[in-house]
This record gives C-alpha cells, structure tokens and sequence, in this order.
C-alpha cells in the first residue's frame, strides 16, 4: 500500500489530528520534473510515511507557527489608505487597515490592524512605486486562527505593478523556502496573493503577489536561541558547518549584498542578516533579503561595483577560507537537496514557465560547478575571504 502525493494547498487531518500541509503537500505531482524523480519524492510506503509523521510529531515545540507550517498560497484582502502609503511612506505612524482571508473551513475572517511602509532600499521612491509593508495583526483577534503568535510581520510587496515584477516576488520567495530546504535555521516565507483595497476610494483595486516573513522573535523562539543586539561580531564567534553552509548558498543564489559579521556604515549588525545564539554557543547568522542576487533578477538589481560583476547573475564566492575543510561536506549537502530544490522551483505554480526555465538553469549551472574539481578551485578556493 502506498501513500498518493497530494496537490491540496489547506491542513488536512491525519488520525484526528490537523496535520501542517508542508509535512504531506508535494506540489510537483502536476508536472515540472521527470517521472522518475517525481515518484520517488511523491509516493512514500504506508510504513515510510507512519515514521516520518512519528518523527514530525515527537517535538511541535520546533515547529513553525501556523501560518508557515502550510505551503499553500493564501488570497488575502488588505483595505487600507494605499494612496497614503504609497504618496507618504509613513515608516513610524501606522494606519488603520483591515486583513480578511478565508481559512480552510471556508470561513471569512476579517482582523483589524495597522500597518505602515518599513525598508530602506525598496522604500524609495525611485526605485519602487510600491513600499514593502509591516503588518501589525491583534493577538485577540487572530487566536486560534492560520495567524495565530503572528504580532509585527514583514509584508514582501512588489515594488512595481507589473507582471514582471509579480515573478521577481515569486524567486524571492523561492529562494526562502530554498535555504528551508537545506536548514530549519532560516526565515520561513508564506507566499499570497493581495488584493489592494484603497480605503479612501482614489486608487483602483489592484491584485499582485507578496509574501509574509517569519519574524526574528519567532525564529529565535522557534530555535531556542536569543536574538544579538551588538554592532557587529568576528568570524571566530561563528558556527563553521553553518556559516559554510550559508555561504555556499549565498553563491548559489548569486547574492553579494550582504555581510555576516557587521552592518553597513552606522547600522547595526548584520548587513541582511541577524545573529542568534546563546551564552557559551558558536553564533548562527541567518540571511534574508535576497532581491539584489541574481536569483531572484530583479530589474532594479545592480551588482556590487565593488567586486567588479557584470551582472547580478555573475557568481562570486563570499565564503571564508578557515572553512575551506568543510567545503566538501556542505557541497554534499547541498547534492543530497538537488531534487527537493527543483521541486520547490517548480511547485510554486504561479511562477511563469519562462521564470521557471531561467532559474533552473541557473541551479543547475551551480551544481555542474561542484562536479568540477578545476572549477571548484576557481569558484570557491581561489575565492574565499
């Protein structure tokens, strides 16, 4: 007897108990990667899937909250002062907003909340039309709902009203669950699709995709670890397997724009990272914001002059040389996850055929440098910091 791949985006229920659709949604059984591939990753014996749910189960204390327990995209409706927003920026004073959704009961729900624009980059002007958005929910009302412990959370907007830039939201997004595949040790992402309501009735409806982000107090909760308030750290407080492993990552999405160790002039550490660790522990420096690397190939995407790139989709290795010895195990790591990447690429069935296409073929371009060994001594050897 075997278990069916299943294709439902909602929690479904498993000897009475509401299983978290991550542990049983396998969205590539409609298509996208050769049949073998498919059939070994879709299709579980009864006794497989009676252990994996055993194991799943034996501690819920790491589990993520529920909104990111699911894969599924969520429809949302936010009704706010949008032309406020996009005209003001208002990155202090939040504005009065409603959020409904229909759970998987197929009831409504509509929370009251606040929200205001947050970013640096993205918050201009001239770069987005679009600000990203902070989400401020209400315990009170959100209890026992999807957005359960969901308190301030980052809001992943599009910058520009465009169905290129609705596919640039959708390879950030990608990229997050990406690094979930390789480590519980990263930002989880839940992926909707928004319809803008303007409150004050000038602005017309508009509907495009964005994402909410797991927020640093939850991860940390989430990994029994504390979040590190300090101005920046040194390589030595770093955890050597992580951090190489985070850096052969940052190569594969071709991301630059970032620093593990200290922030940019006058900020606080970490340039698109944060630090968590606890007394007498190496530190973790977990990345996020991923729309400058050539993953994702955002058209306001620049690469870093520094290094002297040509494009953002031009790799450079960032990664330390003291943890060169570790190379070989991370690059099997990272072989061992080749399948469930793919699938993650091509479960996200939003994603254009041709958006599909060019990002697998800039993985696939990743893994084809690590069966190289003249390769690997050029791209990440002769490269190391």
């Amino acid at each position: 007897m075997s278990v069916e791949c299943s294709t439902s985006n909602d929690e479904r229920q498993f000897g009475g108990r509401l299983l978290p659709d991550r542990m049983l949604d396998f969205g590539p059984c409609q298509g996208g990667l050769g049949a073998g591939k498919l059939m070994s990753l879709c299709r579980w014996t009864l006794a497989s899937a009676v252990w994996f749910l055993s194991v799943a189960f034996a501690g819920d204390d790491n589990l993520p909250d529920p909104l990111f327990q699911g894969t599924g995209m969520l429809e949302v409706r936010i009704v706010a002062p949008w032309s406020t927003v996009i005209s003001e920026r208002p990155d202090e004073e939040e504005l009065p907003a409603t959020f409904e959704f229909t759970d998987s009961a197929g009831k409504t729900l509509v929370f009251d909340i606040k929200l205001r624009a947050r970013g640096k980059f993205r918050a201009r002007k001239d770069i987005c039309d679009f600000p990203p958005i902070r989400l401020n929910f209400a315990g009170s009302q959100t209890k026992d709902t999807l957005f359960h412990k969901q308190d301030k959370v980052k809001l992943v907007t599009h910058c520009q009203s465009s169905e290129r830039y609705d596919q640039v939201v959708l390879r950030e997004y990608m990229t997050y669950r990406i690094l979930n595949v390789l480590t519980d040790a990263s930002f989880r992402a839940r992926l909707l699709r928004i319809t803008y309501v303007d409150s004050a009735g000038t602005k017309r409806e508009d509907v495009r995709y964005g994402f909410i982000i797991e927020d640093q107090d939850r991860l940390a909760k989430r990994l029994h670890k504390s979040i590190l308030d300090v101005s920046k750290t040194s390589v030595s407080s770093l955890d050597r397997e992580y951090t190489n492993l985070i850096s052969v990552f940052q190569y594969l999405v071709g991301n630059t724009d970032f620093s593990m160790i200290q922030g940019m002039t006058g900020e606080a550490c970490c340039h698109n990272h944060v630090l968590f660790g606890n007394d007498g522990e190496k530190i973790w420096s977990i990345p996020y914001d991923f729309d400058q690397s050539g993953m994702v190939d955002a058209p306001h995407a620049g690469p870093n002059p520094r290094f002297k790139l040509r494009s953002v989709r031009d790799r450079l290795y960032r990664g330390r040389c003291v943890n060169n010895d570790l190379l070989q195990i991370t690059f099997a790591k990272f072989k061992d996850k080749h399948d469930e990447i793919l699938v993650v690429i091509n479960e996200v069935s939003a994603s254009s055929k041709q958006s599909i296409n060019a990002t697998t073929r800039f993985v696939e371009d990743f893994y084809r440098v690590l069966e190289s060994e003249k390769r690997i001594e050029k791209e990440f050897i002769k490269k190391c910091i």
